[in-house]
Protein backbone atom coordinates (compact mmCIF):
# COMPACT_ATOMS: atom_id res chain seq x y z
CA UNK A 1 0.00 0.00 0.00
CA UNK A 2 1.45 3.41 -0.97
CA UNK A 3 2.46 5.83 1.77
CA UNK A 4 0.59 9.01 2.61
CA UNK A 5 3.32 11.05 0.90
CA UNK A 6 3.03 8.90 -2.21
CA UNK A 7 -0.73 9.49 -2.39
CA UNK A 8 -0.25 13.25 -1.87
CA UNK A 9 2.31 13.59 -4.69
CA UNK A 10 0.40 11.25 -7.03
CA UNK A 11 -2.82 13.22 -6.57
CA UNK A 12 -0.90 16.46 -7.12
CA UNK A 13 0.33 15.18 -10.48
CA UNK A 14 -3.18 14.19 -11.53
CA UNK A 15 -4.56 17.61 -10.55
CA UNK A 16 -1.46 19.56 -11.69
CA UNK A 17 -1.14 21.07 -8.22
CA UNK A 18 1.95 22.41 -6.54
CA UNK A 19 3.37 20.69 -3.46
CA UNK A 20 5.03 22.42 -0.53
CA UNK A 21 7.06 20.28 1.86
CA UNK A 22 10.22 19.96 3.90
CA UNK A 23 12.96 17.77 2.45
CA UNK A 24 16.48 17.45 3.85
CA UNK A 25 15.69 20.24 6.31
CA UNK A 26 14.71 22.72 3.60
CA UNK A 27 11.30 24.11 2.65
CA UNK A 28 10.55 23.24 -0.97
CA UNK A 29 7.95 24.44 -3.49
CA UNK A 30 7.58 21.87 -6.25
CA UNK A 31 5.60 20.65 -9.21
CA UNK A 32 5.86 16.85 -9.29
CA UNK A 33 6.15 15.27 -12.74
CA UNK A 34 7.04 11.58 -12.37
CA UNK A 35 6.31 9.22 -9.48
CA UNK A 36 7.13 5.59 -8.83
CA UNK A 37 9.95 3.60 -7.24
CA UNK A 38 13.71 3.52 -7.66
CA UNK A 39 15.84 0.42 -8.20
CA UNK A 40 15.81 -0.23 -4.42
CA UNK A 41 12.00 -0.21 -4.28
CA UNK A 42 11.81 3.15 -2.50
CA UNK A 43 8.97 5.53 -3.34
CA UNK A 44 10.42 8.48 -5.27
CA UNK A 45 9.32 11.50 -7.27
CA UNK A 46 10.97 13.68 -9.88
CA UNK A 47 9.80 17.26 -9.41
CA UNK A 48 10.60 20.73 -10.66
CA UNK A 49 11.55 22.90 -7.67
CA UNK A 50 10.71 26.48 -8.57
CA UNK A 51 10.95 28.17 -5.15
CA UNK A 52 11.80 27.64 -1.52
CA UNK A 53 15.17 26.72 -0.06
CA UNK A 54 17.95 24.91 -1.87
CA UNK A 55 21.65 24.18 -1.61
CA UNK A 56 21.96 25.22 -5.26
CA UNK A 57 20.43 27.49 -7.85
CA UNK A 58 16.69 27.52 -8.44
CA UNK A 59 14.72 26.51 -10.36
CA UNK A 60 15.96 22.96 -10.94
CA UNK A 61 14.91 19.32 -11.10
CA UNK A 62 14.76 17.47 -7.78
CA UNK A 63 14.70 13.75 -7.06
CA UNK A 64 13.03 13.10 -3.70
CA UNK A 65 12.77 9.92 -1.66
CA UNK A 66 9.24 10.22 -0.31
CA UNK A 67 10.15 8.60 3.03
CA UNK A 68 12.22 11.74 3.72
CA UNK A 69 9.41 14.23 2.98
CA UNK A 70 7.55 15.93 5.84
CA UNK A 71 4.82 18.55 6.13
CA UNK A 72 3.64 17.92 2.57
CA UNK A 73 0.65 19.89 1.30
CA UNK A 74 -0.86 20.56 -2.09
CA UNK A 75 -1.97 23.96 -3.32
CA UNK A 76 -3.32 25.52 -6.46
CA UNK A 77 -0.99 27.72 -8.46
CA UNK A 78 0.75 28.09 -11.78
CA UNK A 79 2.21 24.81 -13.06
CA UNK A 80 5.99 24.94 -13.46
CA UNK A 81 8.16 22.63 -15.53
CA UNK A 82 11.78 22.51 -16.51
CA UNK A 83 13.34 22.92 -19.89
CA UNK A 84 13.99 20.12 -22.29
CA UNK A 85 16.02 17.11 -21.23
CA UNK A 86 19.10 16.01 -23.13
CA UNK A 87 18.93 12.58 -21.50
CA UNK A 88 16.14 10.35 -20.24
CA UNK A 89 15.68 10.40 -16.49
CA UNK A 90 16.87 7.23 -14.73
CA UNK A 91 16.08 7.94 -11.07
CA UNK A 92 12.50 6.63 -11.22
CA UNK A 93 12.99 3.12 -12.57
CA UNK A 94 9.43 1.81 -12.12
CA UNK A 95 7.19 4.68 -13.27
CA UNK A 96 3.65 4.69 -11.92
CA UNK A 97 2.62 8.08 -13.27
CA UNK A 98 4.27 10.57 -15.64
CA UNK A 99 2.39 13.83 -16.18
CA UNK A 100 3.41 14.00 -19.84
CA UNK A 101 2.33 10.44 -20.62
CA UNK A 102 -0.58 9.67 -18.30
CA UNK A 103 -2.19 13.05 -17.61
CA UNK A 104 -1.64 15.47 -20.46
CA UNK A 105 -2.18 12.89 -23.22
CA UNK A 106 -5.65 12.21 -21.82
CA UNK A 107 -6.74 15.78 -22.55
Amino acid sequence: MPSQNYALFRNAILAEQQVTCVYEGRRRELCPHIIGTNRHGEEVVLAWQFAGESSGKLPQWRYLRLANVSKGRTRDGRWHEGGSHRTTQTCVTDIDLDINVHVRKLR
